[in-house]
C-alpha cells in the first residue's frame, strides 16, 4: 500500500497514515510560468497498492487538475492499482439537467477521473445516490452517520428529533434517528418542505413532523452557503424549539455562512466530519470537527486486503 496526498487536504491525508501505520509518500506539485501544472509522485508505485487522497474543495477546477495529473502519474509508474480517495466529491451536485442546456458535470467529472487512470474510488456522502453510477469503475461510498451519531452519545435524547432540511434528504435523516435511538424506538423524524427561489433564495412552506419545544437535531449532507439551514432556523423559532444541534458531513461554510447559523441563539452546537479542510479553530466554540479518518482508512485496508467494505456504513450487515 503506498499512499499519496494532493495539496487540497493532507492533514486529512496524516490523519489516515496514522490511523494504518502507513507513511504518506511524498510528492511534488509545480507551477510552471504558463500556469500548467506537474505532479512528480516521489515514491515508487511500480505494481503497488496506490491510494490518491484528494478532497475536490475550493479552488476545486485546481485540485481537480491536480487529482487528474497524480493519477495520471501514477499509472505511468505501473502502479498495480489506483484508488482515489475522494470525501468530497464538489461536482456531486450537479447530478441532473433540471434547465434547459446545462452540463451535467457530476458525470463528466467523473469520466475524466475514470479515463486518467483511476481503477476505484472511494468516496463519502455523495448529494445524491445516482451519482455513484456515473463512474464506470468500482465505488465505495461511505456515508459519516455513525461518526456524527457517536458524537451525539451521552446526551438525553428523549425530546430530541432529527430534522431534514428538504424531503430529498429524509431517507437519511431516518436512518440517522434510527442509529440515534435504542433498538425498536428511534428518534422521531421531520422535514421541511424546501423550494429554491430565483436567485438561490430558499424559501420553506412548512415543516413536516412534530418540533414543538423540541431539542432540533438538523441533519444535512453538505453546508456550503447556509441559506437553507438558516431559513429553516427562522422557521423553527416559530415553532419555539428548546434547543438547535446542526450537523452535517461537508462544512465547507462559504461566505460566512459559520457566524450567521452561530448568530441564532437557540443554536447550541455545530458539528461536522473532516472531509475537508474546516475553519479555523477560533472561527467559533459553536463548532466542533468529527474527524472521519479512522472510518477512512478502515475502508482503504479492507479494500487493499480484499475484504468487504459494507459493514462500515451498516454494522449490521456480516462482514463478508
Amino acid at each position: 500500500m503506498t499512499i499519496f496526498s494532493g495539496s487540497a487536504h493532507p492533514a486529512l491525508a496524516k490523519a489516515i497514515c496514522r490511523q494504518l501505520e502507513v507513511p504518506l509518500s511524498p510528492s511534488r506539485l509545480t507551477r510552471f510560468t504558463n500556469d500548467c501544472l506537474e505532479v512528480q509522485l516521489q515514491a515508487n508505485c511500480r505494481e503497488r497498492d496506490v491510494f490518491l487522497v484528494q478532497p475536490l474543495v475550493p479552488p476545486v477546477q485546481e485540485h481537480l487538475v491536480e487529482l487528474l495529473l497524480m493519477i495520471d502519474a501514477a499509472r505511468g509508474a505501473s502502479a498495480a492499482r489506483i484508488t482515489v480517495v475522494m470525501p468530497h466529491y464538489a461536482y456531486a451536485r450537479s447530478d441532473k439537467k433540471d434547465a434547459p442546456r446545462i452540463s451535467i458535470g457530476g458525470r463528466l467529472v467523473a469520466d475524466q477521473i475514470v479515463a486518467a487512470g483511476a481503477d476505484r474510488v472511494l468516496a463519502m456522502t455523495l448529494h445524491s445516490p445516482q451519482v455513484h453510477g456515473f463512474f464506470s469503475v468500482p465505488v465505495d461510498h461511505l456515508h459519516a452517520l455513525y461518526e456524527l451519531a457517536a458524537h451525539l452519545r451521552g446526551l438525553d435524547l428523549s425530546n430530541a428529533v432529527v430534522i431534514s432540511p428538504d424531503l430529498g434528504n429524509a431517507k437519511e435523516a431516518s436512518s440517522f434517528a434510527r442509529i440515534l435511538g435504542t433498538p425498536g424506538h428511534p428518534v422521531p423524524v421531520a422535514a421541511a418542505a424546501k423550494q429554491r427561489m430565483p436567485d438561490d433564495k430558499v424559501e420553506i412552506s412548512s415543516i413536516i413532523g412534530d418540533v414543538e419545544g423540541r431539542d432540533v437535531i438538523v441533519l444535512d449532507d453538505e453546508i456550503a452557503r447556509g441559506s437553507t439551514i438558516i431559513e429553516l432556523l427562522d422557521r423553527l423559532r416559530e415553532y419555539d424549539v428548546a434547543s438547535v444541534r446542526v450537523a452535517c458531513t461537508h462544512g465547507l461554510f462559504t461566505e460566512g455562512a459559520l457566524d450567521r447559523i452561530a448568530e441564532h441563539p437557540e443554536v447550541t452546537e455545530i458539528f461536522c466530519t473532516d472531509t475537508v479542510p474546516g475553519p479555523s479553530a477560533h472561527a467559533t466554540d459553536k463548532l466542533t470537527i468529527v474527524s472521519v479518518a479512522p472510518a477512512l482508512a478502515e475502508a482503504m485496508r479492507r479494500i487493499h486486503n480484499g475484504e468487504s467494505v459494507s459493514v462500515l456504513f451498516d454494522p449490521s450487515v456480516p462482514d463478508r
